[in-house]
């Protein structure tokens, strides 16, 4: 499967190696602040401060802290589609099972990486961007994994058409998000027995669809 893509970045990306030098200098230094200070605290100025330079500087590749933030979500959402296109490539006994840990592990594997990814989503949906751009994220994802399943033999529609058996894929990511933010909640490793609970959800959930290979 080849990572997800989610459609165009909202922002325009730099071209030059010192911009973009700078828009990941940015980034980082924000993910710094939301570890230590939370994201209701972020300034645009408090992000450039961090970040080593002028808050004309940022203005020139973000709007207002929101953008800042976008981008940071959209940053960490492509290293987890790749980190799960990498892991199912690797998978040596391909299975519904298999196929769910992996995906949902790989994830993880990113928030372990991007610790203040998870505290940006969460908040994130007060922002109307960041909220549409997850929501386009997940039915990516759903139609990535789906095709991925079906051209496996693993997944099909059964009794069900093709919109609805879309329907259950985009679910079955949904409620695998939603779990995730509750076992990353108060932990930012995460609760180990609720991660392990939500792949166990998801993969019983989409047993409805397996074809029993």
């Amino acid at each position: 499967m080849s990572p997800a893509t989610v459609g165009p970045s909202r922002r325009r990306l730099p071209t030059q190696a010192r911009s973009r030098e700078r828009v990941e200098r940015i980034l980082d230094a924000t993910a710094r602040l939301v570890l230590t200070n939370g994201v209701d605290t972020l300034t645009t100025r408090s992000i450039a401060e961090a970040a080593q330079l002028p808050v004309a500087s940022l203005y020139q590749y973000f709007a207002d802290k929101e953008a800042v933030l976008l981008a940071l979500c959209e940053r960490d959402m492509a290293e987890m589609d790749d980190q799960v296109a990498t892991d199912l490539a690797a998978i040596e006994e391909l299975t519904v099972a298999s196929m769910i840990d992996t995906a949902m592990r790989a994830f993880v594997k990113v928030y372990h990486r991007r610790p203040a990814f998870m505290q940006i989503w969460m908040r994130g949906r007060t922002n109307p961007a960041i909220y549409d751009y997850g929501r386009h994220h997940n039915r990516r994802t759903a139609e990535n994994l789906l095709a991925f399943g079906v051209d496996a033999g693993l997944l099909a529609a059964g009794p069900y058409d093709e919109q609805q058996l879309m329907t259950i894929a985009e679910l079955a990511v949904e409620v695998g998000d939603r779990a995730f933010q509750v076992a990353f909640e108060n932990d930012p490793r995460g609760d180990q027995f609720l991660i392990d609970q939500a792949i166990a959800l998801v993969t019983g959930y989409l047993d409805q669809i397996a074809t029993g290979r």
